[in-house]
């Protein structure tokens, strides 16, 4: 039996949806995850975000079965991870959420991070920023991507 991949989708690939550069990608990765191709992951940072996001937005989880959902509820041990990327100097206080998408993700053993976050997320530098802190800290490097990359289009 092959395993159904585990993504984690952060709030921007929401909002993406409703973005015309960004679309296409989105709903197509919805559509994916709906057609049983991955998991989608998320965490309860990523609803209360969405909880602020116009309804429309909020349609997008919504619409997604309960059995291709994964939510992570916060954890100190996420916190502790998220204040580790912090300390590193991978991204600032400023950015202390994108921080916490990602140590949620790597805490909850997913298999990729997707999201349309260029500035503190899918960046080459942040990326291997949160690789060396996930490895110094027992958890594995996560791979992260768009949706462009991720999606059949």
């Amino acid at each position: 039996m092959i395993k159904t991949l585990r993504i984690y989708v952060d709030t921007s690939v929401f909002g993406g949806c409703f973005d015309n550069e960004f679309a296409e990608a989105s709903l197509a990765l919805f559509k994916e995850i709906q057609a049983g191709k991955f998991i989608l992951v998320i965490s309860s940072l990523t609803t209360q975000e969405l909880d602020k996001a116009p309804a429309r937005v909020q349609r997008v989880l919504t619409e997604i079965s309960a059995d291709r959902l994964e939510v992570i509820p916060d954890s100190p041990v996420i916190n502790q991870l998220r204040d580790a990327y912090l300390t590193a100097k991978v991204v600032g206080a400023s950015s202390l959420a994108d921080a916490q998408h990602i140590a949620a993700a790597s805490v909850a053993e997913v298999d990729m991070v997707v999201s349309w976050n260029f500035r503190h997320i899918v960046h080459y530098e942040k990326i291997s920023g949160y690789h060396a802190v996930n490895l110094l800290n027992g958890y594995k490097p996560i791979p992260t991507y768009s949706p462009r990359e991720v999606v059949s289009l």
